[in-house]
Order: C-alpha cells, then structure tokens, then sequence
C-alpha cells in the first residue's frame, strides 16, 4: 500500500506504461453520458439523479465507484478502463464532465454524511450525519472507496479538495470521537494521498496533537525514529562528502557498474562507500531520499572511478594468482572425486545385476513349481 501511495503521488515514475488510445477515452465518454458503466449498463446522468440518496444501491453495488472515480490503475471491476494522461488532459477541458464529476463527488458525500459547503473544497456535516457516521464506522469498506475518491479528485484537478476533506475526517475521528474506526485508515492511507508534502506534515501534526493515547502515535517509519533519536549523539562527518548527496535508508543504493573485469574487489570498495556515505547522508523527508537517490549514485561511481583503477589493478593481479592456484587445487580433486564416483557406479552397477540375476532365478523355479 505505502509504494503504491508513492506511485500515486509522484505520477507512478516507474514501469509505469500509459497507452494514451488504447481505452478510447471510456472514462470520458461515460461522464459526457454517450455510454453507460458496465457490467450494469447505467448511464451517469440515472446514476446522479436515481441513486442519490439510495443508500442501500450505492452501499452494496461495487461496480459504480471505479467508473465514477477512475484512476491510472486497475480497479475490481475489470470492466472499468484506467485513466491516460492524453484522457487526463481531455477530461479537464470538458465542461460537462467536470460538473457531472462534482456532482458524483456530491453525492458520496451525502452518502458518508458529509456536504460540500464552498467551491474550494470545505466540507461540513450533513443533515444526515449522525446515522450515516454510525454506518460509515462500521462499514470498513468504505474506506477504501474514500481513498479510490482521494485520488480521482487529485488525477481529474482537484487536489486542493483533498486536504480539507481529510483534515474533517481526522477531526471527527481523533477530537469529536464520531467515527473512532476510520482514524487508522485516515492516517496511514488518506493523508498519504495528498502530494503536497507540507499539507501532509500539517495534517501530521494536527493528528499528533489530538491522538490519544499519545505515545501509541507514530510519526513516521520505524528506522527514521531511531535514526532522528540518534541524531544527538552522531558523530562529526568523516572527510569524506558528497555535495547535495540524498541517500534513501529505506532502499539499498544500487553498486555501480565498472568496466574491470575484478567483480568482489569492486564490491568491497562499494559497501565501504556505502557506509561512509550512509553515515554521512543527511535526514530528509523520505519522497526526497528516494527520488535523489539514483543521482547521487551517478555522482559518486563517476567521481571514484579514477581512483580505484589502481586499487583494482592491484587487486586483479592478487586474486588472478589466488584463481590460478584454486584452479589447480580444484582439479585435482575433481580428478579424485571423479575416480571415486566411476568405482561407486561400477559396485551399484554390479550388485544391480546380482539382484537382476537372483529375481530370475526365483521367477524360473516358480515357473517350474506351476507346471509340475
């Protein structure tokens, strides 16, 4: 979940595939009500104007919410396509779409018991709440859908609508106790949603204050607490340094390639590089550390290039002597172990054939027996 958040929030960066035609826009053609959601067959305008406020439809039909809200991935109805970028920027610039994505926004809302009060995004209790709280704290599955939500507004250009639906979901959970069930969901799912990496920090914050109890809260990963708590009892940095060098804890950096033929020397030189540079690397938010992490590995295999050579020259020359040596040790005892495993294949060979021999002998006396 926590690496497909991060694809999410950074454009999906990586093996990711976008067929711009292939879906022939479906997603947009069904918000500008040319063809319905299938397996169904429901048309968007029947979907805003009849199931609005059919709460038992919109609660147990599962495959309305990724035609409604689609995103750059495969959903469970395999019959809703994903969104393209080509398809991304057509839907912004349809007028008729974006108002029928509003209302269909709207109307799961009402659903969870939430209003839209203003067009930048603030939301407020419904007139329903306090029964469709009750419901949404007990239907778990509906946090998923949340999410699928959180997204879609974020893809179709509506991020600033994010951040103040999740900021009144953290308050009605963590202060007004409305909806304690959907706390763990709201801050490991919905808040990470968000790409703007201070509105998430904010949110952090405003749920750190009201957590309770607040020792159980956890702030972030488990190696960057302790990695923050031994920040005051860190070492100077060692004479080695990278300018601007971002290393991620959370993924090992990649060795880099050499041209030599000397493979472990190489790899030994790497990992004490690592460790220096591991030991060295300032703390920063993790989408930071990731992202860098590939250039300062380009940075640092181009500027250490030069001074290994003669390191692994040197090396080469002990270990092709050390090979030599090995080789000749090893044939030897092949040679041996080959000798030993041809007598072994010559004793089963004949004790096969004694046992051969003694099973026809016994097969002909009983022959004999059956015919006298």
């Amino acid at each position: 979940a926590a690496r497909d958040l991060y694809k999410y929030r950074h454009q999906y960066p990586q093996n990711f595939k976008d067929l711009r035609y292939q879906n022939d826009l479906c997603n947009l053609r069904f918000y500008k009500n040319k063809i319905p959601f299938k397996p169904d067959g429901v048309y968007i305008e029947e979907v805003l104007n009849k199931w609005k406020g059919d709460y038992e439809k919109l609660e147990h039909n599962h495959t309305y919410i990724q035609w409604l809200f689609p995103l750059r991935e495969q959903g469970l109805n395999f019959y809703a396509k994903e969104l393209t970028t080509y398809e991304i920027e057509e839907f912004k610039k349809t007028k008729e779409a974006i108002r029928r994505f509003l209302l269909a926004y709207k109307m799961m809302l009402e659903f969870f018991g939430i209003k839209l009060i203003d067009k930048t995004g603030n939301v407020a209790r419904a007139a329903n709440w306090q029964e469709r709280f009750q419901h949404l704290n007990e239907s778990q599955h509906n946090y998923l859908r949340i999410t699928r939500i959180l997204k879609s507004l974020g893809e179709l250009g509506y991020e600033s609508f994010k951040s103040p639906l999740v900021k009144f979901i953290l308050h009605e959970a963590l202060v007004e106790d409305t909806i304690p069930n959907i706390k763990q969901s709201a801050l490991e799912y919905f808040v990470y949603t968000i790409r703007d990496r201070r509105e998430r920090r904010k949110l952090l914050r405003f749920a750190q204050q009201h957590y309770t109890p607040s020792e159980h809260f956890i702030w972030g990963p488990p190696r960057k607490q302790k990695s923050e708590g031994s920040k005051a009892n860190k070492k100077p940095a060692s004479p080695v340094s990278i300018p601007n060098s971002h290393i991620s804890k959370h993924k090992k950096p990649k060795e880099p390639k050499n041209t030599s033929a000397s493979g472990s020397s190489a790899g030994k030189i790497n990992e004490e590089r690592k460790v220096e540079f591991t030991k060295n690397g300032e703390e920063n938010d993790q989408d930071e550390q990731e992202v860098n992490c590939d250039a300062v590995r380009q940075n640092s295999s181009e500027k250490n290039n030069d001074t290994d050579t003669s390191q692994l020259s040197k090396s080469e020359e002990i270990h092709d002597n050390s090979d030599r040596k090995e080789d000749a040790s090893y044939s030897k005892k092949d040679d041996e172990n080959l000798n030993n495993d041809l007598l072994t294949l010559n004793k089963g060979s004949q004790r096969c054939y004694y046992i051969y021999s003694v099973i026809l002998l016994n097969i002909n006396d009983l022959r004999r027996s059956f015919v006298y």
